[in-house]
């Protein structure tokens, strides 16, 4: 789950609609919740009341993607507008291989971009991410070190626990300095599912809103809890609770953690200029069957091109300027939260490269029921494997995961299969790629004749959008090819007060491998 809340600046008016500096700005994205999650998305279970409110107060964007049907990725193109194609977060060590930053990963967000905290320096934004960053461990790359000016939270994804003479436990940062590691001074019961981590974070989003805003200070919280990334995890309080099992206990926590959220900016009287964005950084894990989240009725889930691998839940809420209850169509992506608080907070994007993001202020205050037809790209890699035009999604390649993975119980459509579209192999359509009408047919399982004139109406329309990207793309260098056991978090900064440092072994890179 991701939260952005973005406070703008107070001297700037509302009538100055498309430079408004937010005091305050808050983002949060929830790792791997599907689109039908959420009781205003249509789950059954309607266990999400605050963000079903979240909704009801604001807008709800029914078309809305990640950038990746994987983390890593997609919070890099999250933090700097720009597809991971091109920002580097993406391997050239298998064709269309999904990858990510595992400990042993040498590379992380390439020193060449330019993050959101960064930009909203310039207008005297204090930025703070709590949770999970993703974007490599290394020191270089870590969040102060990108233009975040806090942090509390962890460089990788929960895993564990480990043996700390093979592998070591993730850190957990407050700043530029660990305060312990998962699994030993932050418990994570496995085998019960209790951590107190959701309320932890919870607890330092809410003290940094106060302390902004007591200093009138304007302000950026990038709050990325991972509890409803494997292994799962909730507090006391909350376990148990759920008739979805341990996920759904997992969701209930954070669906009060944003309903604190917003009721402490209303308490504070900041909520009618802070712009506040709830998202998911990729579909839910259809892996994990029913110890898992809901994409609705879309196809696949985390890992896929397919929509339930890449359509996110969404909703935008500030007070007094978004209409509520309002639901917008517009194809929207993560990347266009990049250019949208740029342009709330007064600043200019930057000229010196690509952005894949467009500036949703239109479309959030009303001033446009939609911008231009905007495509959305779907990678895997380094490969582009399908794009969406309007209703239009043309499959370019379409791959699940290997036949020998899917033997050993891995199954990343799992209940789900459609001849010819969730293959097993990598099957190229670049000749005649596969075209559903999403609107019709949101779970792709009816492709459209090639005979029909809406076929071929459809392709001209796709094949000219994908002529021009192929054309313009650079793409940048790939971060995440290279491993090595000698970076993981062995010495993290901070650890010699503790008496935590490990001793790393010799240094033996190799290329990553990436199955699928």
């Amino acid at each position: 789950t991701t939260l952005y809340i973005l406070r703008l600046c107070p001297a700037v008016n509302k009538s100055s609609v498309l430079g408004q500096c937010t005091p305050g700005n808050n983002l949060s994205s929830a790792p791997q919740m599907g689109w039908g999650d959420l009781g205003v998305f249509g789950h059954p279970a309607k266990e999400t009341p605050n963000l079903d409110a979240m909704a009801a107060q604001g807008m709800l964007l029914t078309n809305f993607y990640t950038a990746n049907p994987l983390c890593s990725p997609s919070r890099a193109a999250l933090l700097t507008g720009r597809l991971p194609v091109r920002n580097g977060f993406y391997t050239t060590n298998g064709h269309a291989r999904n990858a990510y930053t595992p400990q042993e990963i040498v590379g992380g967000i390439s020193k060449d971009e330019i993050l959101l905290p960064a930009m909203l320096k310039k207008n005297g934004y204090v930025s703070k991410i709590v949770g999970k960053w993703h974007l490599g461990h290394r020191p270089a790359y870590l969040p102060l070190e990108n233009g975040f000016d806090e942090w509390f939270g962890a460089p990788n994804c929960h895993f564990g626990p480990y043996n700390s003479s093979i592998t070591p436990n993730i850190p957990v940062y407050n700043n530029s300095e660990m305060l312990g590691r998962y699994y030993e001074e932050f418990p994570i019961n496995v085998k019960t599912g209790e951590s107190n981590l959701t309320q932890i974070f919870l607890k330092e989003g809410l003290e940094f809103i106060h302390r902004q805003t007591k200093a009138q200070q304007p302000f950026f919280l990038y709050w990325a809890p991972d509890a409803t990334h494997t292994p799962l995890y909730a507090s006391r309080s909350f376990l148990g609770k759920s008739q979805r099992g341990r996920y759904g206990d997992a969701v209930m926590e954070l669906d009060y953690s944003v309903g604190q959220i917003l009721s402490s900016l209303q308490s504070l009287g900041i909520e009618k200029n802070t712009f506040v964005f709830f998202t998911s950084d990729n579909g839910a894990a259809l892996t994990s069957r029913t110890n898992g989240g809901s994409n609705g009725p879309f196809l696949c889930g985390k890992e896929t091109t397919f929509e339930g691998g890449m359509r996110e839940p969404a909703i935008a809420w500030w007070p007094g300027n978004i209409k509520e209850g309002t639901v917008s169509q517009q194809l929207a992506n993560v990347m266009d939260l990049f250019s949208t608080c740029l342009s709330l907070a007064g600043i200019s994007a930057p000229d010196d490269r690509v952005l894949d993001g467009l500036d949703l202020t239109p479309v959030l205050l009303n001033l446009s029921h939609s911008l231009e037809n905007r495509p959305i790209f779907y990678y895997r890699g380094n490969e582009m494997m399908a794009v969406r035009v309007g209703q239009f999604k043309a499959h370019y390649w379409t791959w699940t995961n290997s036949m020998e993975e899917f033997k050993q119980g891995v199954n990343f459509c799992a209940g789900q299969d459609v001849p010819g579209v969730t293959t097993h192999n990598q099957t190229e359509y670049t000749l005649q790629p596969i075209i559903f009408h999403l609107g019709r047919d949101p779970g792709e399982k009816f492709p459209l004749s090639v005979l029909t004139k809406e076929y071929l109406d459809a392709l001209r329309s796709v094949s000219a959008v994908v002529e021009y990207h192929e054309k313009t793309l650079v793409p940048g260098v790939p971060q995440l090819n290279m491993c090595d056991q000698a970076v993981m978090n062995w010495a993290p900064a901070g650890c010699e007060k503790l008496g935590k440092c490990l001793d790393a072994p010799k240094s033996k890179p190799w290329k990553c491998s990436w199955p699928h």
